[in-house]
C-alpha cells in the first residue's frame, strides 16, 4: 500500500466478511458502533475551526466535512437495516458521499448538530439491532453497488467506517 492509499485507508480498505458472525462476533462490533459517538466528540470537541477545517489527508476532507459525514452516512445504514428487517429484500438507494460533504452545513457548520444527530442516531441503532432476533441478521437489502448485504454484514461495515473515519481524525490532529 503506498502511502497515499494508507492515508485513505488507514486501518486498512473494507472487506466483506465471508462467514457468520455469530453473537460474540456482533457484540464486538456493535460495541464499537455504541462507543464511536463519545470517541469521535472527545477528538473533535476540543479543536478550534483551523483545526476542524483541517484536511485528514492531501484533497481529503476536513475533520469538519468528516463530522458531518459520519451521520449522513450512518442514517443511510440504519434505514437499510430496518429496510431488511421489514421487508423482503428491498433495493436501497446510495448516494453521492462526495456531493454531500460539499455542500454548505457540511464545509462550514458548526459540528455540534452532527455530534447530537451522531449520539441518538447511534442510541436507536444499537438498540434495534441488540433487540433484533438472531435470524434477522441473515435478513439483506440489495444495494446497487454491493448486491445482496445482510444486516450482520453491513453492521461490519460500519464498524469498519466508524473506525476508519476516527482514525482518519486521530491522524489530523497527529
Amino acid at each position: 500500500m503506498d502511502h497515499l492509499e494508507f492515508l485513505k485507508y488507514p486501518i486498512g480498505p473494507m472487506e466483506r466478511i465471508k462467514e457468520p458472525l455469530g453473537a460474540a462476533g456482533r457484540s464486538a462490533h456493535l460495541t464499537i458502533l455504541e462507543h464511536t459517538p463519545d470517541t469521535v466528540r472527545d477528538l473533535v470537541e476540543p479543536l478550534s475551526d483551523q483545526q476542524l477545517d483541517t484536511p485528514y489527508r492531501p484533497g481529503g476532507w476536513t475533520i469538519r466535512q468528516v463530522v458531518h459525514h459520519l451521520p449522513d452516512s450512518h442514517m443511510h445504514a440504519y434505514i437499510r437495516m430496518k429496510w431488511a428487517a421489514t421487508e423482503d429484500a428491498p433495493a436501497v438507494k446510495t448516494y453521492n458521499e462526495k456531493a454531500w460533504a460539499e455542500l454548505g452545513e457540511a464545509r462550514t457548520g458548526p459540528i455540534d448538530m452532527s455530534l447530537a444527530l451522531l449520539d441518538s442516531l447511534h442510541d436507536r441503532w444499537v438498540s434495534f439491532l441488540r433487540a433484533l432476533p438472531e435470524p434477522q441478521f441473515r435478513r439483506h437489502f440489495m444495494h446497487g453497488e454491493w448486491g445482496p448485504v445482510t444486516i450482520e454484514e453491513s453492521l461490519t461495515m460500519y464498524s469498519w467506517h466508524c473506525r476508519h473515519h476516527t482514525e482518519h481524525i486521530r491522524r489530523a490532529l497527529a
